[in-house]
């Protein structure tokens, strides 16, 4: 369905003069660069979230040495001193 849409598009476009062609594609990079910048939100506000919706139990248990143990912690790598 998708490429007939973009088939009968691209043919009608195509008997279009140039600078009309050219304005059809400004449209279309337009609507391509709204729709991404709706979608897409920065890392940190999405971390954020995240952490918002755990519960402090999940954040006590957190160890207070991840950052500088996180092979040790994903890995099973040896700890590092503190």
């Amino acid at each position: 369905m998708q490429t007939e849409i973009a088939e009968a598009i691209f043919e009608k476009v195509k008997n279009l003069p140039l600078a009309q062609q050219e304005e059809v594609l400004e449209i279309v990079e337009n609507r391509l660069s709204n729709a991404e910048s709706e979608n897409s939100r920065p890392i940190w506000e999405i971390i954020t979230e995240m952490n918002a919706s755990l519960p402090e139990e999940v954040w006590a248990d957190m160890p207070s040495d991840a950052s500088m143990n996180v092979d040790h912690y994903l890995y099973g790598a040896p700890k590092k001193r503190q």
